[in-house]
This record gives C-alpha cells, structure tokens and sequence, in this order.
C-alpha cells in the first residue's frame, strides 16, 4: 500500500480556517485547533442571527410605529386594524421610517386610516 502523504491538502484546509479565523483574538486566530472551533461557531452564530437580525428590525419597527401613533392618540393596534380596513398598504419598515423621518406625513397617514 502506498503511503498517502496529504501535503497540499491539509495545508490548505488548515490556511482556510486559518483565514477565516483573522481577527479572533489571543490562539483563537493563529492556531489551528481553537481556530477551527471558534470558526464553526462562528458560522453557526452567523446564520442563526441572519434570521434573528429580521426579528429584531420588525421589533424596533414595531416600536416606532407604537410610539408615534401613540404621540397621535391611538394605539399600535387599533393603528394597524384601521390602515387595513382603509387599504392603506404601507408596511411596518416604511411606517417607522415615515415615523421618524417625517413626522407630519405619518400624522395623515393615521388621519387616512381613521376616516
């Protein structure tokens, strides 16, 4: 049986965790084994909070909304059951942002879903 030396292979498989690992601090970026660690579980946190950063954006939208509307004497949801009735198609991203930015438009959008 011939001997399987694996030069070219494991070195750069090793220099590609070692790559994504720049930046760690202390062992954690330079050797391989606590680097490998880190890696992995860096990438499992990266894509568990890909879809936790969606939560978290539609929760601060949420909150603007409630806070201006509030500011305009009605409620988060009596605000959202009312735009739909009106068909006012406006979701929660561009309401925050109508919210923060410019106030007075967010005042007729509510005045809109009222009537």
């Amino acid at each position: 049986m011939a001997r399987v030396k694996r030069g070219n292979v494991a070195r750069l498989r090793r220099r590609k965790i070692l790559k994504l690992a720049r930046g760690f601090r202390g062992g954690n970026g330079r050797l391989f084994r606590t680097a490998n660690q880190r890696v992995m579980k860096a990438l499992c946190n990266a894509y568990r909070d890909r879809r936790r950063r969606k939560r978290d954006f539609r929760r601060l939208w949420i909150a603007r909304v409630n806070a201006a509307a509030r500011m305009n004497g009605v409620s988060y949801s009596r605000l959202m059951g009312s735009l739909k009735k009106a068909d006012v198609r406006l979701n929660r991203k561009m309401l925050a942002q109508l919210a923060v930015a410019d106030p007075g438009s967010f005042t007729a959008v509510v005045d809109a879903g009222r009537s």
